[in-house]
Order: structure tokens, then C-alpha cells, then sequence
């Protein structure tokens, strides 16, 4: 005759809210791992459509100015360069570079910060709440913006800039050559005089011919602004082999 196993040897039997407590568990973990993947493929979604797009309108603004004929931009009396006919929002005026980014780093200068116009996988010039200066500009801010993460990520190493790194904006008809004076690594998303005409907080305590980028902080998040501050070195006029200064050979 079988014998009954002894009270403490029996199997413990699991509570409702025990039950009740592990399967909530399981949902909440399998939710996070959903969620997870949903950012990863996010991110790799819009970087993926945003780089393609930002391709083909980088190769149709060069093959624009490659159609275009080829002559020296006039100068004024000071011998900068004169201003080219007005952008509108949306248009393409050139290409920002940064060594200090990568090898062959380059993203497409768009003007408007606007979520549409970022979404491009380029960098925008702000046009609010101060309207930047354009690098041909006697004086002012040429203030820039890009995204850290998605959307091309054209920003995400932001935080490798130095001072003495160089920044190289091309236009069709211009090299302009700066450099990285001081970088700001956290400030309130709302702190938009990181953008003025003389940015509070940079080096600078006059007008100068300044060059501003900025991106939020830390990565994957959007909860600080963070900024790179620099100076035009020099300008020159671009050869018809359009030859890159030494900063970027």
C-alpha cells in the first residue's frame, strides 16, 4: 500500500498572486525586449532612408554646381567673399566637414532646423530664435544643428571635437576654414543663446566670424543640448579642380 509522502517532502503549492506576480513579470520583461528592438530598428531605419535621401540630393547639388560655369566669386573691399543670391528654407548651400568625425566626413548644409527638414539626415542653419550668418558674412554666427541619433546621425560623434580641430564648410564657390575654439558638453535644451551672434558661454566677448554646432546630449536621449564653438582661420576661393584645403588631405 502506498504511503503518503510526509507534509514537508510535499511540493509547495503556488498562490494566485503568486501565479498572478510571475506572469506579470514575463510580460513586463517580453514588453521590454519588444521595445527595445522597436528603438533599434528605429534608429537603423531612419539612419538607413535619411543618408539615402541626403545622397541623392548631395550628388544633385554637386552635379548643379559642376554644371554651372566655373568662375571666381566676386569680393568686396575687404576682400571676403560677396554674398550669393538669398537661400530659402529647404535649400542646399554646401557641405560641412569634419576631420576630427571620421576620415572623408561630410554631411549637406540645409537651411531650417525644422523636425522635416533634420529628418534629412543633414544639418540645418537656424533661422530662429536668432537667424544665423552665412560663412560669407562679415560678421555673426553661422549656427548649425543635426541629429545625434536616427535620422542619419550626423552628429553622433560630436563629443570628439577639441579645441585646434578643424571645420571646413564648402560652398560652390568658396572653402571656408575653422577652427574649434571651446566646446560646451551640456546645457539646457532651452539655452539658445548658445547660438547668438556672440554665444554666451563661448570664448568670445565681441563679433567675430563664428561657426556654431550644436546636437542633443547624452546619446539616445534629448534631454540637454550640447555645443562646439569655432573661428574663421581663413577663406579661400575655390580652383576649378575644386582642391580641398590642407585640413581635409
Amino acid at each position: 500500500m502506498a504511503t503518503e509522502r510526509p507534509a514537508e517532502a510535499r511540493a509547495p503549492r503556488r498562490r494566485p498572486l503568486q501565479i498572478a506576480a510571475g506572469a506579470l513579470g514575463d510580460l513586463l520583461f517580453t514588453t521590454g525586449v519588444l521595445l527595445a528592438l522597436l528603438v533599434s530598428y528605429s534608429l537603423w531605419w531612419t539612419d538607413l532612408t535619411a543618408t539615402r535621401h541626403a545622397g541623392l540630393a548631395s550628388e544633385q547639388l554637386r552635379q548643379g554646381w559642376s554644371a554651372a560655369a566655373p568662375t571666381a566669386p566676386p569680393t568686396d573691399p575687404a576682400g571676403t567673399a560677396a554674398a550669393p543670391p538669398p537661400f530659402e528654407a529647404g535649400g542646399d548651400i554646401g557641405f560641412l566637414h569634419v576631420p576630427a568625425m571620421g576620415p572623408g566626413y561630410q554631411v549637406l548644409i540645409r537651411i531650417g532646423t525644422d523636425e522635416d527638414t533634420l529628418a534629412e539626415g543633414v544639418t540645418g542653419v537656424y533661422t530662429t530664435p536668432y537667424s544665423a550668418a552665412m560663412p560669407w558674412e562679415a560678421q555673426g554666427n553661422f549656427a548649425l544643428a543635426a541629429h545625434r541619433d536616427g535620422h542619419g546621425a550626423k552628429f553622433h560623434d560630436l563629443d570628439l571635437l577639441k579645441p585646434g580641430d578643424p571645420l571646413v564648410v564648402e560652398t560652390r564657390d568658396r572653402w571656408f576654414v575653422y577652427r574649434v575654439d571651446a566646446t560646451l558638453p551640456e546645457t539646457s535644451k532651452d539655452d539658445t543663446d548658445v547660438i547668438a551672434p556672440v554665444p554666451t558661454g563661448s570664448p568670445y566677448t565681441a563679433p567675430g566670424r563664428y561657426i556654431t554646432l550644436t546636437t542633443c546630449t547624452p546619446v539616445y536621449t534629448s534631454l540637454y543640448r550640447m555645443a562646439v564653438w569655432g573661428s574663421l582661420v581663413r577663406e579661400q576661393p575655390m580652383d576649378p579642380d575644386r582642391t580641398p584645403p590642407p585640413e581635409l588631405r
